[in-house]
């Protein structure tokens, strides 16, 4: 499995991005997979974001993004993206995408998932 993401840049306090993470997978289907996305500022621990099930059964978020960033997939393009709105300067952050080949109840620790995209950079300006 390979994960590319992109979309992160520099935006304003309350302004809004949104991240992608196009997916690949050779000889399989993405179908029972867990897609996530995480953040890591400097000297903090990777946080989860936002992670669901490909098939659509069920979307998660972290308690510090509900109400504001939306996780969604397009099954056609093989693509996971982070819609965030009302974003502010505590937001800032490397975003990474991560994928593993099922769902866990554990789906805010990164130690769960086995493949992980490179990150792209998010900055929110004050």
């Amino acid at each position: 499995v390979q994960l590319q993401a992109s979309g992160g840049g520099l935006v304003q306090a309350g302004g809004s991005l949104r991240l992608s993470c196009a997916v690949s997978v050779s000889g399989g289907t993405l179908f029972n997979y867990a897609l996530g996305w995480f953040r890591q500022a400097p000297g903090k621990e990777r946080e989860v974001v936002a992670a669901m099930r490909w098939n659509g059964a069920r979307t998660v978020y972290g308690n510090s993004v509900k109400g504001r960033f939306t996780i969604s997939r397009d099954q056609a393009k093989k693509t996971v993206y982070l819609q965030m709105n009302s974003l502010n300067p505590e937001d800032t952050s490397v975003y990474y995408c991560a994928a593993r080949i099922s769902w866990t109840i554990n789906w805010g620790s990164a130690s769960e998932y086995d493949f992980w995209g490179q990150g792209t950079q998010v900055t929110v300006s004050s």
